[in-house]
Formats: C-alpha cells, sequence, structure tokens
C-alpha cells in the first residue's frame, strides 16, 4: 500500500526569530520592572535593562514586517509568529511612545511645588536618598518660571479650617494613598505641620520623595506640597499630577470634616432671688 506524504512548507526564519525576540524583550521588561520595584539594583542599571528591552522590542517588529515580505514572496508559514511578534513589540513600546510624544509640550523639570518661593524642605528624606540622587534643594527661578507655564492651576491650598484639622484630613489622603511616611509632625503653636512620604510611579515602581507643609494663617490654614524625582532630569509630568490630584483630595477631605461644635456658655447657678414683698395699694 502506497504511503501520501504531504510536504509542509518551510517556516520562515524571519518569523521565528521575531516572535523569539519580541518574547526576550517582554521577558526583560517585567525582569526590569522587579528589579525597580524590589530594589535588587540601583536605577541606573534597572533603567539600562528596561531601555535594552525596549531596544529589542523595535528590532521583534522589523523582523516580523520582514518576514511578512518573504512569506509573501516565497509562501512560507509563519504569519503566526510574526503576528506574535508585532503585538507583544506594539503592546511594549505604546506607553513609552505616548510618554515621548507628550514631552514636547512638557518642561524639562523634576521638582513641582506650590510655592516656588518658600518650597518646602526635604529633612527626613534629604537623610535617606541615595548619594546620586537628584539635589534635595529647590531648582530655582528658573524651575518656577517653567512650572508657572506649564501648569498654572498649582498653587497654595488655603482653607478655612484649623491647622490641627487641614493636618489631620492630608494625613488621612496620604495613608489611604498607601505612600510609605518617612516622618510626620502635627502642628503646634508658632510650628508648622509636616509630612514625608515616598510614593510611586504606577508602571516601573521609580520613587518620588513628597513633602507637604501645613501652616497657620489667620484663623485657617495654608498647604503646600512638593514632589520630587529622585532620578533624572525630566519626569514626564508625573510631580505635577501627583500635585495636583493630591491638593484636590485633601481639598475634598477637609470638606468632608464635620465642623467641631461650639461650645455654649453654662449660666452659673446661684441661690434663687427673693421675691420681694407686696406692696400696700393706695386707696
Amino acid at each position: 500500500m502506497l504511503r501520501r506524504y504531504i510536504a509542509e512548507e518551510p517556516t520562515s526564519r524571519l518569523a521565528i526569530w521575531a516572535r523569539r525576540t519580541a518574547v526576550f524583550s517582554l521577558i526583560a521588561t517585567i525582569l526590569a520592572i522587579v528589579i525597580v520595584r524590589w530594589g535588587v539594583l540601583e536605577f541606573k542599571p534597572a533603567l539600562a535593562t528596561f531601555g535594552g528591552a525596549l531596544v529589542f522590542s523595535i528590532i521583534a517588529l522589523l523582523l516580523a514586517f520582514a518576514a511578512f515580505v518573504v512569506i509573501w514572496r516565497d509562501g512560507l508559514m509563519g504569519i503566526g509568529y510574526s503576528l506574535t511578534a508585532i503585538g507583544i513589540g506594539l503592546a511594549l513600546l505604546a506607553y513609552p511612545s505616548y510618554l515621548a510624544v507628550a514631552s514636547y509640550r512638557l518642561p524639562w523639570i523634576y521638582d513641582i511645588t506650590t510655592d516656588p518661593i518658600d518650597p518646602p524642605r526635604f529633612e527626613a528624606l534629604a537623610r535617606v536618598r541615595p548619594r546620586d540622587a537628584n539635589p534635595v534643594i529647590y531648582a530655582g527661578l528658573s524651575s518656577a518660571e517653567q512650572q508657572r507655564n506649564a501648569y498654572p492651576e498649582i498653587e497654595t491650598l488655603e482653607q478655612e479650617a484649623t491647622p490641627q484639622a487641614s493636618y489631620d484630613a492630608t494625613l488621612a489622603v496620604v495613608t489611604k494613598r498607601k505612600w510609605n511616611i518617612v516622618a510626620r509632625r502635627p502642628p503646634e503653636r508658632g510650628r508648622e505641620g509636616r509630612i514625608e512620604a515616598v510614593a510611586r510611579t504606577a508602571i516601573m515602581g521609580l520613587r518620588e520623595d513628597v513633602v507637604i507643609r501645613v501652616r497657620a494663617d489667620g484663623q485657617g490654614s495654608r498647604i503646600d506640597v512638593r514632589s520630587s524625582s529622585r532620578y533624572g532630569s525630566f519626569d514626564f509630568g508625573s510631580n505635577a499630577a501627583r500635585v495636583r490630584t493630591l491638593v484636590d483630595d485633601i481639598d475634598d477631605a477637609i470638606g468632608r470634616q464635620k465642623p467641631e461644635p461650639v461650645a455654649t456658655p453654662k449660666k452659673a447657678k446661684g441661690p434663687p432671688a427673693k421675691a420681694s414683698p407686696p406692696q400696700p395699694r393706695n386707696r
């Protein structure tokens, strides 16, 4: 009995290598994120790993498109491999591409504050920052001018609430965000309230330092916020977004506070007044 052998069409080697490269870039990207979040390596090696992963994703896209040409011309197999490589590559490059486009209209700064004239100072965080991190001293008037042009809505929050009430609402907001609170100090007579915490970016988990200052302002209070990236001279607008949303959340939290009941003065207890004797009537 004769057996028929159906010769399978060969698979494009470009398609195979496109998928391999895309998978490798995906693994390298996940590894870079884990390295940053767990603090296994310093920031610069982790960033180099992430950058290398993006380069490999670009290479995977180029190989996949080249494989399409070869498959169409020679009638080879490998469409599925090429589509997988394209999907992984586009997924990895989507968010960095968005940030690159957004960077054209954002200022080249990394330190945002509601009070550029007298910005809140980092005290406890200044002692825990690595030596190769950005300076804790505010950049000055040049950075303030760029911030004012790009983010004019960022300004000091003024409230009629007492400094203690504003501090309590601020602490509740920071706690709800699950930031790592490094130091806190409630306001007292003649001393401002302070909260210093470490926030993380959404994807890479990069550390960005935040300090909140609460000062008395007449019968009310003034709340100032400062957020600064530890590394890099450009933050892609992350610090401004954090300051903006934090100020809005604090404002809402203070608005939801119940006003303190006003104590009414108690009447002093004394002996009952003596009744005056009846006056005789004139007839």
